[in-house]
């Protein structure tokens, strides 16, 4: 399929001063394309140009085929749709009132709702599980219900393409995960294309068909998922140090307590990443093994400790390793086991444990995450 909203060379920015330059983005319908980086590095801006609410320094954008800025208004309207986070506060107008503002569209200057734009409101609230809401003031509903009803009336416009500028801002986990599920569900049922741009780069990760890097005075990377959320791609994005965000959580961490390790952390499979950052809280630099490269603690654990003693993926470990953190143990004070057994493959950690024990070094697991550093 051909893209459906497409740019060509554009320039974006505010009055004399341009923030983004050469922009090419495509969406063609069925895909959700995301835009991801730094505060104040243009998304907004972007998204305002591409529903026209900005004038382009530079550039054209195309929708079906056609420039946005030889459209008139109404032909647009009936083919975009933008949700933005800002406030509005319509006085004594019900969540339905609102969402049937999206068929002004279609209704002609007098803006009389027939029975067809009735219908399509209401199907429009039932599409968003908002249904209970349409008696609702608006003035009286939540964040979530809001966005929900923000995205009810984009809908209502019966669009081919909807411009979403941060719609998880200020919702809780629950709701952020609602109002992307309904997305995707447009998505896939409705063959609708969509553009956002996120914070949240897990969420980001999971959604997106293709993920573009927004960061101002550069040019933007744009790809699926799989090549945009590397480590080195999103540290660099952000200016965050390396190690500090981990591609297979999709979360940033921390960064690690300095100095040399107090504690000895023996963990694997994921079991030692609540102590890992239990410890980083407390300002305790601790040292962490024996880990496989490819072991769910490897991340957390590489971005958090002091020492790490890790081995490659899928081999023994070796003599030199094992030396290496016995050596470790010997230099700190208390030791930790947080595996809830020692496996085939974990003889050489029942080993350091077994000496964190002959030396008085250890510490029950309760105790350790009721210790206050």
């Amino acid at each position: 399929m051909d893209a459906y909203l497409s740019t060509r060379g554009l320039c974006v920015g505010y009055e004399d001063t341009a923030l983004l330059y050469d922009i090419s983005l495509s969406v063609r319908r069925g895909e959700i394309l995301t835009l991801i980086g730094p505060n104040g590095a243009g998304k907004s801006t972007i998204l305002k140009t591409l529903s026209r609410q900005l004038a382009p320094m530079g550039g054209a954008v195309y929708l079906d085929g056609t420039s946005v800025w030889e459209m008139g208004e109404s032909a647009l309207a009936r083919k975009m749709a933008l949700v933005t986070t800002e406030r509005i506060d319509p006085e004594r107008m019900t969540c339905r009132d609102v969402v049937s503002m999206g068929r002004y569209p279609y209704t002609g200057r007098l803006g009389i709702l027939g029975r067809e734009d009735k219908a399509v409101t209401e199907q429009a609230l039932a599409r968003v599980h908002a249904l209970d809401l349409a008696g609702t003031p608006f003035a009286r509903v939540s964040d979530g219900q809001r966005q929900r009803v923000m995205l009810a009336r984009a809908i209502c416009q019966r669009p081919e393409v909807i411009l979403l500028d941060e719609p998880t801002s200020f919702l809780d986990i629950r709701h952020k995960l609602e109002l992307l599920g309904i997305l995707r569900e447009l998505v896939r049922e409705e063959g609708l294309a969509i553009i956002l741009s996120l914070h949240e780069l897990d969420l980001a990760q999971k959604i997106s068909d293709t993920v573009v890097c927004v960061q101002s005075g550069q040019p933007l990377r744009m790809g699926p998922p799989e090549e945009i959320f590397t480590d080195e791609t999103i540290c660099a994005l952000y200016g965050v140090s390396p190690g500090s965000y981990s591609a297979l959580f999709g979360s940033a961490e921390l960064a690690p307590e300095k100095g040399a390790p107090r504690w000895f952390v023996i963990g694997g499979g994921g079991s030692g990443v609540p102590l890992y950052r239990k410890l980083c809280r407390e300002g305790v630099p601790f040292a962490a093994g024996i880990l496989p490269e490819n072991d769910l603690d490897y991340p957390v654990a590489k971005a958090l400790s002091a020492v790490l003693v890790s081995e490659k993926a899928y081999e023994p470990v070796a003599d030199a390793t094992m030396r290496r953190a016995l050596d470790v143990l010997a230099r700190c004070e208390k030791a930790v086991c947080t595996l809830p057994a020692f496996g085939a493959w974990q003889e050489a950690n029942r080993r350091l444990w077994q000496a964190a024990q002959e030396s008085g070094k250890k510490i029950p697991l309760q105790s350790a995450f009721v210790y206050r550093g």
